[in-house]
């Protein structure tokens, strides 16, 4: 099977995720300055979480246009994935409405590692049906952010009882880490084609 009817379903639930996030930020009710201060905790997760659903997006794109097939091991990967990143929106409004308090922060933590792990579990299955020539296994090639960032959304969850800020600074170092372009995919297939 082609990939266009999951990519297509993967885009709709990814849109929605970021319509419900943006849904949840309320207009104050007064005209004063103090009223967005008040915000300020929402807003930034808020940034934060768009700028991870927005990681995940790109990076999907990319796996599946590296993807030479889709079968049900894969669509039901794909619909893990999807899952995790469909809690995104909970657990930012819980973090922001708590002003970065150490439970909802540790959930947050908690989400974007399972997260993590269905993109893991994605990717694998997805090698696992390409076979021992597929392009993504050459693009992929060490994965050092792959590995890394379960190890410091670890990290994160467990530092999140004791300092909540510093919890916020490593997912937000994850996200950084991310947002550097990633052209190891679109090279291999440039350089295959």
């Amino acid at each position: 099977m082609k990939t266009t009817r999951l990519e297509a379903f993967s885009d709709a639930v990814i849109a929605i995720i970021l319509t419900i996030m943006v849904l949840e930020l309320k207009v104050p009710h007064s005209s004063e300055i103090s009223a967005l201060t008040a915000l300020l905790p929402v807003f930034f997760s808020y940034i934060l979480s768009f700028i991870y659903v927005g990681i995940y997006w790109n990076n999907h794109h990319h796996l599946f246009h590296a993807a030479r097939k889709t079968d049900g091991r894969i669509l039901w990967a794909n619909m893990h994935l999807m899952f995790w990143l469909s809690l995104i929106p909970f657990v930012t409004g819980w973090m922001g409405e708590n002003h970065f308090s150490a439970m909802p922060t540790m959930f947050y933590g908690i989400v974007l590692l399972m997260c993590a792990i269905a993109y893991w579990i994605l990717q694998r299955t997805i090698l696992h049906s390409d076979g021992a020539a597929s392009p993504l296994r050459i693009a992929l090639g060490k994965d050092i952010k792959g590995k890394i960032s379960p190890l410091l959304y670890l990290a994160g969850i467990m530092i999140s009882l004791y300092s909540p800020l510093l919890s916020q600074s490593i997912y937000a170092a994850v996200a950084l880490m991310w947002l550097i372009p990633d052209r190891r995919i679109e090279k291999t297939l440039a350089h295959q084609n």
